[in-house]
């Protein structure tokens, strides 16, 4: 990346920024319903939010060994995984949702346990930009695709099931569908972005990550709009969002 700073490096402040506020939302919306995917949401979004601030204060102050390993953790690592957990609280029995939950955390653990006892590879560290290629043991990087691909299953695969089958309905509740679209559309930029930054354009990313946390949101405050209505997912019912 050149060292020439430009307008798109400041995007994972404005995403930041952004993510604070729809983690507040939801940590509200949490206190009201106490409902696990809800919970799950709230610390997705936070982790969404912790690793554009690690992309922010290397952009701004340079390389540190500390905030990346934390941009690793929470960006690299994490991904998406907790707002596909909630997705997973909607769609599958609460048994086997708890089970999910449990193999998430601990292969999560033991992954993250690695990323910060991997020696650094200083010739790889570049000022202003964050790679995993500084990893020293590189296998450590074949634990985030696995993340990522459980992400994708059911956060985007679990949104677009949940706006087919409102749009199935015979009152067709046009909020909620369009509200999953607009979630399955941004969970999916991030990832696209990442590859983007895995060859050299990070500044991909940065805008893939805040309109895709964007459409996140607005998806999200579509379906809190919407009138309540329920459909069976495994042996529950995904209420209102609101």
């Amino acid at each position: 990346m050149s060292g020439d700073i430009t307008f798109v490096h400041y995007f994972p402040i404005v995403t930041t920024g952004l993510g604070l506020v729809f983690a507040v939302v939801l940590f509200r919306h949490w206190q009201r319903t106490r409902t696990p995917y809800v919970l799950w949401w709230f610390l997705g979004v936070v982790a969404y939010a912790v690793g554009t601030f690690a992309e922010a204060y290397t952009t701004l102050f340079g390389w540190q060994a500390p905030i990346f390993r934390t941009w690793y953790v929470a960006g690299a690592l994490l991904g998406g995984a907790p707002l596909a957990q909630g997705t997973v609280y909607l769609l599958l029995k609460r048994r086997t949702a708890n089970v999910l939950a449990v193999l998430l955390v601990a292969y999560v653990a033991v992954a993250a346990t690695f990323v910060i006892l991997s020696p650094i590879d200083a010739a790889a560290v570049e000022t202003r930009r964050l790679s995993g290629q500084v990893l020293e043991w590189s296998w450590v990087r074949l634990f985030s695709p696995v993340v990522n691909l459980y992400a994708v299953i059911f956060l985007v695969g679990g949104a677009i099931l949940s706006a087919v089958r409102y749009w199935r309905r015979s009152n067709r509740p046009i909020g909620r569908v369009w509200g999953n679209v607009l979630i399955a559309i941004g969970a999916i930029l991030p990832g696209i972005g990442g590859t983007y930054a895995r060859l050299g354009k990070v500044e991909v990313l940065y805008v893939t990550e805040l309109v895709g946390l964007s459409l996140i949101y607005a998806g999200y405050r579509l379906m809190a709009k919407s009138p309540a209505v329920a459909i069976h997912t495994g042996q529950q019912e995904a209420a209102a969002a609101g």
